[in-house]
């Protein structure tokens, strides 16, 4: 046989999920209701049995009038119900033609619609009978332990309330099937209990119904609708969602035909605004519940709302009180750490523990890092990138990744459930929790999938389904579901997370704050100090230089000697306050930013060089042309001839060479490194810091041509002022290679 493809082009939905409900046109024939105008009263339309309650056919009532067959009082006490709560007042207990009633009152689209029925004289609607019906079966439900103790509750009594031949707690999943949780019954009855429905039986146009009515019945689904004819002005059809006699779905109908009930009726269990699921009771004959009894099953559904969160909580109470002491674990570490980012890499195990995962990603600045059992990071890149594209959030988590993510199916023994929790998007850091792949076998109420009956017309029907009876089905690619306070976990992880990086770039700030001031304090005291002391250092100069001319003759050999001393100690602290002061000056000059030929400096610098030590046997070697830069040329050209003065002066091999050349980082292609390398003495790796402080030198002022020793401080100021670094790799004995960047990009 051909199959069949089903699409939105050729399937007719309705009779299903698209039939209007909320506008059947007609009630249910246990009550009859009259549509009244708010502003005037008059009698708008009337079911066509108004006649059983007041004696007269629905057409003589359109257009009178409401007080022609209710009096001022019960008119009263309706125009009261419209300026408050409907459900503090109805119903509303009225005698017509010696016939007492239960009069339901609700407005709609400024239209009053009154609803009339019978009251059945074993409930006089005074609090002490509601009370009895209730107080026991709210004491009860106080003591449950568990949300599916409590379930277990609301049935037995629901069903000992009502007599009805079952009663179930039907709860809504995540994909919007059902599964019934809770049931009592009669004993001859198959049990429901632990299957599935799927979320076709309870369209979304039903589902709003019962989010608008906390409570449903249907006494005889044989029964004959009877008509209310539709708007006398515009032909159109009232709007009965509010109404408790709106007649019923056909397809709802032919359901429960196809299950073998006569006679049902739901409560809605309501949790945050949100349809959680339903008391669904059932009867396999025609069953009547008066409103006394049915109030009483509504409000023990408010009840039981209001407990599921409380019961809820209860469940793996061990499980929540043991990730929430790891995510305080967490906390603490994180709250006491300089590097954030390292420190959750030296924690990954509690970072996977705070919602019972069994593998780990973690991303910062496109670094990742593994734990436990997770995909190859190819994949892990193809997933995120396939994420971006599809989600916007910054938090996204789901059980069944392979249906998302098709790609995800090559690896869904590991990973068919994540959650992934973006840091930043910007900056692609991240984190991924990974769940395995748990094969289940679903047992549903009947085949989910239903059959589609090909119309004469080509299109496609589907219809109720009619068989009930259990169908197994084996789930793949689905992990176990994260739980709602496992996702609550991962968005308190996150707050807490900026709260500390919040925390830390304000410390941060307020240190840098502190030491720019500290800086530029200390420059401005090394400028001013040093400018000050050079014209008294001038002055012991000049005096010693005069005494040793005009009294040269009448001093001995010693004093000669000592001003002679004298006079060299002056000059050479004269040299090191000029680099004091060239120095804080480093600190403070703006930076001219240009295109720099670097060959083009090498080149000069080489030729000063080898002019300045024409006895030198020296090999420059550069051997690729170095590229452009954009930088401040003097104080670049400054960094070279040092280095390459350097490399030279520090030197005592009999054949000298130094090599010019530059790397590429892999990280940033763009960004070359530059590196001066010689053969000279080398540098002990004990001493490969000290060298950049000012005035170190690591030989005595004879040795190596003397000097300051503050050319490798300045250097390393200038490259910092480039938003470079420097460092050092050197032999001792064999020569050493001086690396740095300049923060610039290549030309």
């Amino acid at each position: 046989m051909e199959s069949i493809i089903i699409t939105s082009d050729n399937v007719n939905l309705t009779n299903c999920a698209k039939e209007q409900i909320h506008i059947p046109g007609s009630i249910q024939p246990h009550g009859t209701v009259i549509v009244v105008d708010q502003e005037s009263f008059n009698i708008i339309q009337a079911s066509t049995n108004v006649d059983i309650f007041f004696a007269r056919p629905h057409t003589d009532l359109i257009n009178t009038h409401l007080t022609e067959i209710l009096d001022q009082t019960i008119i009263q006490k309706i125009q009261d119900c419209l300026n408050q709560d409907f459900s503090a007042i109805n119903p509303l207990r009225i005698k017509i033609n010696n016939q007492h009633l239960n009069l339901i009152v609700h407005e709609n689209d400024n239209l009053v619609f009154l609803e009339f029925e019978p009251i059945d004289e074993k409930y006089n609607n005074d609090f002490l009978s509601f009370y009895n019906m209730t107080k026991k079966v709210i004491d009860q439900m106080q003591s449950s332990g568990n949300l599916q103790e409590l379930s277990e509750v609301i049935v037995k009594n629901i069903r000992e309330l009502t007599n009805f031949d079952r009663v179930m707690v039907y709860r809504f999943d995540a994909d919007a099937s059902g599964d019934v949780i809770a049931e009592a019954k009669q004993e001859e009855l198959e049990s429901l209990y632990g299957l599935r429905y799927p979320a076709i039986d309870v369209p979304d146009t039903a589902k709003k119904l019962y989010s608008l009515n906390y409570i449903r019945l249907i006494p005889d689904i044989e029964y004959q609708p009877v008509p209310l004819p539709n708007h006398p002005e515009n032909n159109q059809p009232f709007d009965l969602s509010y109404s408790t006699l709106r007649s019923v779905s056909p397809c709802h109908i032919e359901y429960l035909e196809n299950m073998g009930v006569r006679a049902s009726m739901s409560i809605s269990l309501i949790h945050e605004n949100k349809l959680w699921g339903l008391i669904a009771c059932h009867h396999y004959s025609p069953k009547y519940l008066p409103y006394e009894v049915r109030s009483a099953c509504e409000f023990l559904g408010k009840v039981m709302s209001l407990n599921l969160i409380a019961k809820a909580d209860q469940e793996n109470l061990n499980y929540k009180v043991q990730i929430k002491e790891k995510l305080s674990e967490l906390f603490e570490k994180l709250s006491h750490t300089v590097d954030i980012s390292e420190s959750l890499y030296n924690n990954l195990d509690l970072l996977q523990s705070i919602v019972n995962a069994q593998g780990l990603a973690i991303c910062f600045e496109n670094e990742i890092r593994l734990f436990g059992v997770t995909p190859e990071l190819n994949d892990i890149h193809n997933l995120v990138n396939f994420l971006k594209s599809h989600q916007s959030h910054n938090l996204y988590f789901t059980d069944r990744l392979p249906e998302i993510c098709p790609s995800a199916v090559k690896f869904q023994s590991l990973a068919s459930g994540i959650i992934i929790l973006y840091l930043s998007r910007v900056e692609n850091s991240y984190i991924i929790w990974f769940r395995p792949e748990v094969s289940q076998t679903v047992k549903w109420a009947g085949n989910p999938h239903k059959e589609a009956k090909l119309e004469a017309d080509g299109t496609l029907t589907l219809s109720p389904r009619k068989s009930f009876e259990l169908w197994k089905q084996t789930v793949t690619g689905r992990s176990l579901p994260w739980l709602s306070y496992e996702i609550q976990q991962v968005m308190e992880f996150r707050n807490l997370l900026i709260d500390i990086i919040f925390k830390k770039s304000n410390e941060l700030l307020e240190l840098n704050i502190e030491l720019k001031r500290s800086n530029d304090e200390l420059d401005s005291f090394a400028y001013i100090a040093s400018h000050d002391l050079k014209e008294p250092l001038r002055g012991i100069y000049n005096y010693s230089y005069l005494l040793l001319e005009d009294y040269q003759a009448a001093l001995d050999e010693d004093g000669n000697r000592k001003l002679n001393t004298l006079m060299t100690l002056t000059k050479r602290m004269e040299k090191l306050i000029d680099v004091l002061l060239y120095y804080s000056r480093l600190g403070r000059k703006e930076l001219i930013i240009e295109n720099v030929n670097i060959a083009e400096i090498v080149a000069n610098d080489i030729k000063n060089i080898i002019q300045a030590s024409q006895t030198e046997n020296i090999d420059i070697r550069i051997p690729r042309k170095i590229p452009n830069i954009k930088a401040d040329k003097i104080l670049v050209e400054e960094v070279f001839l040092n280095l390459i003065t350097n490399a030279i002066k520090y030197n005592n091999k009999p054949e000298k060479w130094v090599e010019i050349n530059y790397l590429l980082d892999s990280s940033k292609s763009s960004q070359p490194i530059f590196y001066v390398r010689d053969n000279g003495i080398g540098i002990q790796e004990q001493h490969q810091e000290i060298v950049f402080r000012i005035f170190k030198r690591l030989h005595g002022q004879n040795k190596f041509g003397g000097g300051t020793g503050a050319g490798l401080t300045i250097v390393k100021k200038i490259i910092e002022r480039h938003g470079g670094k420097i460092w050092i790799e050197s032999n001792y004995g064999e020569g050493t290679t001086f690396y740095f960047t300049l923060g610039a990009e290549e030309k």
